[in-house]
């Protein structure tokens, strides 16, 4: 259907209400005494941040919700669905209160006290909320627009649920996105826009325009200003607007809005006026407004609209509204004392909950010959069933086995990205998958790393399992922020939340060639983003069960799928069978040559072999197979027997992930050492188009084989 934009005003006198206080039968039905003391609630906790708190430093950042109240606490009391969920942003405290958070946990936030949401790790202003009386609140990010494609993975998620998994409970229900004005410029809301009118997802979302991002004013946003009217003709939209400061209208654009999302019949924006009562910050004094703005703002005030809107319609008197205001004053202020009189800082250890568990490697090492024979009977016992069907297979199609296997076995896991579905993957991963699994679970989506990497948020948040593709390493790049928030939802949330998912990469230079493009390695940057783990298999059995181990894990994986190897013979091996599991930081062995340690991953495995093959005698070549956790343990034992140390990889020299294996070596094993550490990675450029230009940027097998020799002279 096209957009259609209403707006509907406060008309004549205040509105007739009903024997149980209600707007009318077709209007929405609210406790407007609990709206007020929420409202009231969210101001004194702004009013008492300003006047103490900020000045005396117990609180860090102070960013005041004057003037988004009363919207935000109409919304919080509107999502009564069970699965409901909303997306907040650092000026959401209102919708938080309304949906169940306390006076308490919001005071002791702001101190970075244990009580609140975060247990004191995030900004006092940015939340997460499992569901109380209301919406879930999925957590915050401190970026803005990046709260907007999470919203629409749980949308996606509620259509999954009910239409494939059968569970008719999630009917009705809806993701609301929240935003400001500023934020309708990010990639994070037009990806999500996109997202929820090319799939048709119940989603609201609800933009709080205040006029200004910090000092720049919204006409630099959006031509005009207004989101909404240049939104009119969007396909698949219904867009509203409406006053955000009258109770009335406020409360009836509102429920319309989540009527018509409810409904089913698609996705919803409304964009609410408000004012901003106080600086973007404490520290901002507005001068870039002029005194007749600040006090048009001032006239604005909603709070001072209800008052007159509850008792204009009888509902609330003026002397039971100022009652009502010194009995929630003395509640805010009792509550500081009380959390300041017994609470502590936080205890907490600031490493807890990066990841579900910790992985340290235990029990026997995996060593094979350097031909990839198993040398001892001190293998991996994780493998589980080992009922394989014999053949040898690529790293393709061990990848495109194992996702099908484990998709029949779990079918919360949903396989997703740029070209997979119908055309089977740029590179051929998918190919047939979605014909075998169904179209419902291997989805093409639009070209938005963003997108497709923030929706796996929302996705994970709501018990699925997503496995995106991201086409090559360069291109994920745009995705990176909706990454760095995946790995630290855990973290952030003190475990109340986690986002599970696998992030399928294709680097590296292909069989044919390279450019700067399509070819980027790149693993040492994703070895910075906290609560990640990385694989990067050199062969096909590895991929297999590492792959299944990310799937039946309970942390953000990155599956990084070297492009050279896909199909190449040096990376085939016999099918491990359905259950095969690798363990992350776990390395493999290859050799027992007491005379140097080869330390490597991916493609360079096998030049590393190729270059090693007459050493064999004297080289131990340990593929990590894991960069996030890595195998430290067998690295250090290793080099502390040969005394000699190569790190050799595809990434670039400088900050590459070498150096952090060097820097453990340096520390752990130096009294065993008997030549300096070296090691051998791509030159600090990109990848030339030209092959002789890339021929001498990439780690060649006869620049490994000298590097070698080198040290074993040494």
């Amino acid at each position: 259907m096209k957009s259609d934009v209403t707006k509907q005003g406060h008309q004549g006198d205040a509105p007739r209400r009903d024997a149980e206080g209600s707007l009318g039968s077709d209007q929405p039905h609210f406790d407007w005494q609990r709206v007020a003391r929420l409202v009231l609630l969210a101001r004194k906790i702004d009013e008492l941040e300003e006047r103490e708190l900020a000045p005396q430093g117990k609180t860090k950042l102070q960013l005041s919700s004057a003037g988004h109240e009363l919207a935000q606490v109409l919304l919080g009391l509107s999502l009564d669905h069970p699965h409901d969920v909303a997306t907040a942003y650092y000026r959401s405290r209102p919708l938080l209160l309304a949906s169940g958070m306390t006076c308490e946990e919001a005071l002791a936030a702001s101190l970075a006290y244990e009580g609140g949401p975060s247990a004191g790790r995030d900004v006092g202003v940015v939340f997460n909320l499992p569901r109380r009386e209301h919406a879930t609140i999925l957590p915050a990010s401190g970026n803005v627009g990046a709260q907007f494609t999470p919203a629409a993975g749980w949308a996606q998620s509620l259509c999954y649920r009910r239409e494939t998994l059968g569970e008719q409970e999630v009917e009705g229900a809806v993701a609301v996105a929240t935003g400001g004005d500023g934020s309708v410029a990010t990639n994070g809301f037009w990806s999500a826009l996109t997202i929820a009118t090319t799939l048709k997802l119940p989603m609201f979302f609800l933009i709080e325009d205040n006029g200004y991002a910090i000092s720049v004013p919204s006409k630099l946003q959006t031509p005009g200003g207004n989101i909404a009217a240049n939104l009119a003709s969007f396909q698949d939209l219904k867009v509203d607007e409406a006053s955000g400061t009258d109770p009335y209208e406020a409360a009836c654009a509102i429920s319309r809005s989540l009527r018509y999302v409810r409904s089913g019949e698609g996705a919803c924006l409304l964009r609410l006026t408000v004012p901003r009562l106080a600086g973007h910050a404490f520290t901002d004094k507005q001068h870039y407004k002029t005194e007749d703005q600040l006090a048009a703002d001032r006239k604005q005030d909603p709070l001072a609209k209800l008052q007159k809107f509850l008792e204009d319609s009888d509902l609330l008197s003026k002397e039971k509204f100022s009652h009502l205001e010194q009995e929630v004053h003395r509640e805010v202020e009792d509550t500081l004392r009380r959390i300041e009189e017994t609470a502590s800082p936080v205890p907490l250890p600031p490493t807890d909950h990066l990841f579900a568990e910790c992985d340290t490697p235990q029990g026997p090492v995996e060593r094979m010959s350097l031909e990839g024979k198993v040398e001892s009977d001190d293998v991996d016992q994780t493998a589980g069933d080992q009922e394989a069907d014999g053949r040898t297979v690529d790293l393709r199609e061990s990848i495109h086995g194992t996702l099908q296997s484990e998709m029949k076995k779990n079918e919360r896991i949903l396989v997703f990205g740029e070209d997979v579905g119908a055309y089977g993957g740029i590179h051929g991963v998918t190919r047939s998958l979605q014909e075998n699994v169904g179209a419902d679970r291997v989805l093409d989506t639009s070209l938005s790393e963003e997108g497709i990497v923030g929706r796996s948020i929302g996705l994970a948040i709501a018990g699925l399992m997503p496995v995106p593709e991201l086409q090559f390493r360069k291109y994920a790049d745009a995705g990176y922020e909706q990454m760095v928030d995946a790995g630290l939802v855990r973290w952030r949330t003190a475990g109340k939340f986690s986002a599970p998912m696998v992030v399928r990469i294709p680097v590296g230079c292909g069989k044919k060639g390279g450019d700067p493009w399509h070819s980027m390695s790149g693993e040492a940057s994703y070895a910075h983003m906290l609560g990640w783990r990385i694989a990067m298999p050199s062969n096909a059995a590895d991929a297999a069960g590492l792959l299944r181990t990310a799937l039946r894990g309970d942390d953000p994986t990155l599956f990084l799928e070297h492009r050279g190897l896909l199909v190449d013979p040096r990376a085939r091996r016999s099918n491990p069978g359905p259950e095969h599991c690798v363990p992350f930081g776990k390395a493999a062995l290859y050799g027992t040559g007491e005379e140097l340690t080869v330390i490597t991953w991916g493609e360079m495995v096998h030049r590393c072999m190729e270059a090693a093959a007459e050493f064999a005698e004297v080289v131990t070549l340990v593929d990590l197979r894991t960069l996030i956790p890595w195998d430290r343990q067998a690295v250090v034992q290793s080099v502390r027997k040969t005394g000699r140390a190569l790190v050799v990889h595809e990434d670039t020299v400088t900050a590459g992930f070498a150096g952090e294996v060097m820097a453990t070596l340096a520390s752990e094993a130096h009294d065993s050492l008997k030549a300096p550490l070296q090691r051998l990675c791509a030159a600090d450029c990109p990848v030339p188009y030209n092959i002789e230009q890339m021929m001498q940027v990439i780690p060649s097998t006869i620049q490994i084989k000298e590097k070698m020799e080198e040290l074993l002279r040494s």
